[in-house]
């Protein structure tokens, strides 16, 4: 059975991009709609809440010192001793239609990172692919990029429009984190109950993906077959990343962004952070690579 444990965090509006750091137990994650970001012992305790001037979307680990925030105008480092911001690199810093959104760091060390409009307008949507500070456009056009993730070996790499349903592979070159073919759909959610959101992959090569709007989370083969669907607490679960000291448990985000008084009162886990246990092998996920 999958037990589910709420952390004592504050709800979020737009719960999202989760990173854990194995050193403290400490999980991750930021309310990119409130400007915050939150640091939760998983051993027990009170989360610490840390304002932000940015709007940030994710998470990903640097070293002991700091980590990155995927932000509204760029990517960030901050010191996790004295919580001091430094832009390390623009993204889309002059359009102030967009912000980030998804994002995960490949085996390499490089940075897959998503933009999407501020109101989800269609098609301004875009994923990057960040080495350093050398920025290369992947794919444009979408609306809501997510699910970005990668298997065990870094040859693959996959990502969703969540406005579309089309869960996305791609072939990498393990080297670079770098598309080398073209995409291809491996799951089709089109009139499936809730949109494709963040997602993790397990040590087998399992996808792990967040269905907003559904109350679950579903595993998927490499080969495209679902697995699994896992039931959540809340209605609209974000995005996941392994944590724990087995890396056998999910540590899943979510919002209550666009829902009505009457939505929340029927949803008592709206915008909660939970850890799911779900009795697999994770992977820990890949520090950033501040050089090329």
């Amino acid at each position: 059975m999958d037990a589910v444990t709420m952390l004592d965090a504050p709800r979020c509006h737009l719960g999202e991009g989760p990173c854990y750091d194995p050193r403290t137990d400490t999980a991750w994650w930021v309310d990119i709609l409130e400007r915050r970001l939150f640091a939760a012992p998983l051993a027990g305790g009170l989360a610490r809440a840390y304002p932000l001037p940015v709007m940030a979307s994710a998470v990903a680990a640097i070293d002991e010192g700091c980590h990155l925030l995927a932000a509204e105008d760029g990517l960030y480092v901050r010191s996790l001793g004295d919580g001091t911001l430094a832009r390390f690199c623009p993204l889309e810093a002059d359009d102030t239609v967009t912000r980030s959104n998804d994002g995960r760091v490949h085996p390499c060390g490089a940075l897959w990172i998503s933009t999407m409009g501020r109101n989800a307008e269609p098609g301004r949507g875009t994923i990057y692919h960040v080495a350093g500070t050398r920025v290369t456009r992947l794919y444009g056009g979408l609306t809501i990029p997510n699910a970005i993730c990668f298997s065990p070996d870094g040859g693959t790499g996959y990502f969703a429009d969540t406005d579309a349903g089309l869960l996305q592979r791609v072939p990498l070159d393990p080297r670079t984190g770098l598309p080398r073919g073209e995409p291809t759909t491996l799951y089709d959610h089109r009139g499936g109950e809730g949109g494709l959101d963040g997602a993790a992959v397990d040590a087998a090569g399992r996808i792990w993906c967040a269905r907003w709007g559904a109350s679950c989370i579903d595993a998927y083969g490499p080969d495209g077959v679902r697995l699994k669907t896992v039931h959540l607490p809340m209605t609209r679960p974000s995005c996941p990343t392994f944590a724990g000291a087995g890396l056998d448990r999910l540590l899943v985000t979510s919002a209550y962004e666009g829902m009505t008084p009457e939505e929340q009162v029927a949803d008592p886990g709206h915008g909660r952070t939970v850890l799911l246990d779900v009795w697999v092998r994770g992977l820990l996920e890949p520090a950033f690579r501040l050089s090329a």
